[in-house]
């Protein structure tokens, strides 16, 4: 495996466990409550902001992913599309980025 692909991995790893710690955290303080992760996200103004640059990233990487498969018949990469919206974009990024630099089979 070459370095960029395991730094790929790496950061694959650390944009699940970073962010997940804090979402756990959160849940553990408020009841497990979903539509009150909502509401924080929409607190205020620059929350909001993030959470609309996110959700355009996150579409603008499925779609990515989406074309690409079409096109290179590979997948695999299709995992990155459940991981970027049950994760984040932190983790759905770099593991597509990781899926993709695989060396192809001949």
């Amino acid at each position: 495996m070459t370095a960029l692909r395991m730094l790929w991995l790496a950061l694959a790893i650390w944009g699940t466990i970073h962010p997940m710690y804090w979402f756990i955290t959160w849940f553990v303080e408020n009841e497990w409550s979903l539509l009150a992760m909502v509401d924080a996200w929409h607190a205020n103004t620059a929350t909001t902001g993030l959470v609309w640059d996110l959700t355009i990233a996150a579409v603008a990487l499925t779609l990515f992913v989406l074309v690409e498969t079409w096109q290179r018949r590979r997948f695999l990469g299709l995992l990155a599309i459940p991981a970027t919206f049950c994760i984040g974009v932190s983790c759905g990024v770099p593991l597509y980025l990781f899926l993709r630099s695989a060396p192809d089979k001949t």
